[in-house]
């Protein structure tokens, strides 16, 4: 792929993000959960670019499109690339739906020379874990890992997963059989970095080594519900005092342990009234780490100061644990594959672990995975100013060309072998 063609693409991409961003729940920015109405209209929108791409498009029973593309080797095993379509509120353009479409601008980058190996492009519609609390709902189900017990769990609606399934226009008794079961080469996954990193060294791609393990839990504080004006000080059990104590242990134990990173993003107060004392108040907590002995350390020691605090303000206090996921390596062949695109292409090289969970991470369990990050100018992300450099974007798209490549030499060797 010349350098032109790669531009050319990359515009297309950026494009093709920046329409899809103004499918929203909300108005005046994008916000767009799992299987809300949205996602059918990006679901459209998607399928006929696929489609147009000469790609067999199919949607299965957990909201998974997936675009497909037979090799010109009879029998080939296939490449799965892809990334995210769902985004947190208030999101930028790029996170996780940028993966989508470039994985989409390498097949139509093919013309009319398909490689030998198969290709499937996978848009999940769920990574974000923000209706359900649950993250990596669809890559979970293709991987085989879905647990039918989550089906229960509400959204802020009321509505559970397993209703919002269905009023989608799917079926929930089908998620198994979104598995991945024919052989496959492995996943690939290009992403922008969503941090600092590749900005600071002033180069565009980087390659993931390892992804960080995760914690994600709610820890909730009860106490009594009361007057404001009428309860002394003395006689109250404020439930918010407590958790925002707790909250700045979360800050200290973070910095103060080294790569680890903690952070509580929500916390909400009941009845949440100015002039009535919190008789419950909860709080998120997401700690993550390269290292999980020392991340999963870092949780108990927190839970054991939320205990104490707890204790001394006589306050009855639990935790709900919603996500524990182990640190990921990427597969090194394909990994030092993935660097040697990299260099065929002519950019610096760079190597790195990603603090931000992707798909990758659960996909991991299955297969070989491997990926690229893309530069986030000024590190930002999860929020509307996100955006990406259209020279980074056709620099991944180049690299992506000599990736494919390896991987169809990769699925040669090992059709002839099998």
């Amino acid at each position: 792929m010349d350098v032109q063609r790669s531009l050319d693409i990359a515009r297309k991409a950026v494009e093709r993000c920046q329409r899809l961003a103004r499918l929203s729940e909300e108005e005046d920015r994008t916000t767009r959960t799992f299987l809300t109405p949205p996602m059918h209209e990006v679901h459209r929108l998607v399928r006929s670019w696929m489609e147009n791409a000469g790609l067999t498009v199919t949607v299965d029973a957990l909201g998974n499109l997936r675009g497909s593309l037979q090799g010109s080797q009879p029998g080939a095993p296939r490449l799965l690339m892809g990334s995210h379509l769902d985004t947190v509120p208030g999101a930028g353009a790029f996170d996780g739906v940028l993966g989508v479409m470039l994985a989409l601008g390498l097949v139509e980058g093919f013309d009319s020379e398909p490689p030998e190996c198969g290709i499937e492009i996978l848009g999940f519609s769920e990574e974000e874990g923000v209706r359900f609390g649950v993250p990596f709902l669809d890559s979970r189900a293709i991987a085989g890992t879905f647990d039918r017990r989550i089906l229960e769990r509400t959204d802020a609606r009321g509505i559970t997963m397993a209703q919002a399934i269905r009023e989608f226009g799917l079926d929930p008794d089908g998620i198994e059989a979104a598995a991945y079961l024919p052989s496959v080469l492995g996943y690939v996954e290009f992403h922008i970095e969503q941090g600092p990193v590749l900005d600071s060294l002033d180069i565009p791609l980087g390659v993931v080594d390892a992804i960080a393990g995760q914690t994600r839990l709610e820890v909730t504080f009860r106490g009594k519900t009361n007057h404001a004006g009428t309860t002394p000080m003395h006689l109250r059990r404020d439930a918010l005092p407590a958790a925002s104590e707790w909250i700045l242990e979360v800050e200290r134990e973070a910095s103060s342990t080294p790569g680890l990173i903690a952070t509580v993003g929500s916390i909400a107060a009941m009845p949440g009234a100015a002039n009535v004392i919190a008789g419950e108040a909860r709080a998120t907590l997401d700690v993550r780490c390269a290292d999980d002995s020392r991340r999963t350390a870092a949780v108990r020691r927190l839970l054991d100061r939320a205990s104490a605090i707890a204790e001394r303000r006589q306050l009855e206090w639990t935790s709900e644990l919603r996500l524990e996921q182990s640190a990921v390596a990427c597969d090194r062949e394909w990994t030092n594959a993935m660097v040697r695109s990299i260099q065929m292409a002519g950019y610096p090289t760079h190597r790195m672990v990603s603090g931000a969970g992707h798909d990758a991470m659960v996909m991991a369990s299955r297969m070989p995975v491997t990926m690229l990050f893309i530069r986030s100018p000024g590190g930002i992300s999860h929020h509307s100013s996100e955006t990406v450099k259209i020279d980074d974007v056709a620099a991944s798209l180049q690299v992506g060309w000599h990736f494919l490549k390896q991987a169809a030499l990769h699925a040669s060797t090992r059709t002839k072998r099998s």
